[in-house]
């Protein structure tokens, strides 16, 4: 608990926050440094145990070659820009990947457009510009599914090819499994939408969280004994399937249990998707506060009840169930 809220404080204070660790370049064009680099590409989504593997064996090339561990990451999600009909949501948002990744001991996060020019690279001119020209890279690891360039025409038999005419070293990660399954942003995500936060969590290495901050709604939950927060979620964030969870809530420094519902409020007519926080045993005025929940346990799916006192009957239970979770 101590740890994650100590994530929660950063995650809410980033914008101001000043990384002493992490050097960020936002343009590859303005980057300029020939410092030597042992270097990772990908999206990076969810800082998962799979990418902590790749991190943790390229923090260990980099102090023993002498070199500064680094990640080229891309922005926006290359899917989002060719199956943009998919409607991709994310794991992390780029404050709170840029958390991870800090945290995990990377020295360099290169954010690299995702724009026209850079997606119409073949895989030969990325490895000269990119990695050999502009970052001076002398050591890659890529994971064990890893494509690149136009028409994804780069792949590790490219790089092991040109490797030795370019002075760098490349090596192949393999994946890690869970329950039979490789580890990925995408199992992870599979696992939210279907309501599996443990599993999710499980695969994360820690506990999915979502920050927003707090709006008005239509306060009915008041009305009834169990006052909610309406939390502003970030648009690009994956949020768990419909229904009720037990979370814990970090509000003005304060760690407390909580229960969250994601859906539309069918018992009362609701239309538009919200994502509404009871939390116990505090009742301070938070409108505008920046708030985060960390899913723990799913509770039950959305519920359309046939009166006011059924739903209360099933919050009462609810909240039974978080009282008596142990976190």
């Amino acid at each position: 608990p101590n740890l994650q809220l100590v994530q929660k404080k950063i995650f809410i204070i980033f914008a101001k926050a000043k990384f002493l660790l992490l050097k960020i370049i936002k343009n590859l064009q303005n980057y300029n440094e020939k410092t030597s680099l042992a270097l990772s590409i990908g999206m990076f989504d969810g800082v998962h145990f799979g990418h902590q593997s790749i991190i943790n064996q390229l923090n260990t090339v980099a102090k023993n070659k002498n070199l500064e561990s680094a990640i080229l990451t891309f922005w926006p999600h290359p899917r989002i820009i060719f199956n943009p009909e998919d409607d991709l949501k994310l794991l992390n948002t780029i404050e709170e990947k840029t958390y991870f990744l800090e945290k995990h001991g990377i020295q360099h996060l290169f954010l690299q457009e995702f724009n026209e020019e850079f997606r119409n690279l073949t895989g030969e001119e990325f490895v000269k510009q990119i990695l050999v020209e502009k970052l001076n890279v002398k050591y890659l690891i890529i994971g064990h599914d890893h494509t690149f360039g136009k028409n994804k025409s780069g792949d590790f038999a490219l790089l092991k090819k040109m490797a030795p005419d370019f002075g760098f070293e490349v090596h192949q990660v393999e994946a890690i499994n869970f329950q039979e399954k490789n580890i990925s942003s995408t199992q992870i995500r599979n696992a939210l939408t279907n309501g599996n936060v443990k599993e999710a969590n499980e695969m994360l290495g820690y506990v999915y969280s979502v920050s927003g901050k707090v709006i008005h709604g239509k306060k009915i939950g008041r009305t009834i004994g169990y006052p909610t927060a309406n939390m502003e979620v970030n648009s690009m964030k994956i949020l768990p399937k419909k229904g009720a969870y037990i979370v814990d809530v970090f509000v003005k420094n304060q760690h407390l249990k909580g229960m969250l519902s994601i859906g539309t409020n069918p018992t009362v007519q609701g239309k538009n998707l919200t994502v509404e926080v009871y939390i116990l045993d505090f009742n301070d005025e938070i409108y505008g506060e920046e708030i985060s929940v960390n899913f723990r346990e799913f509770l039950h799916d959305e519920i359309k009840f046939e009166s006011l006192e059924k739903l209360i009957e099933r919050l009462d239970e609810d909240k039974r169930l978080t009282e008596d979770f142990l976190f």
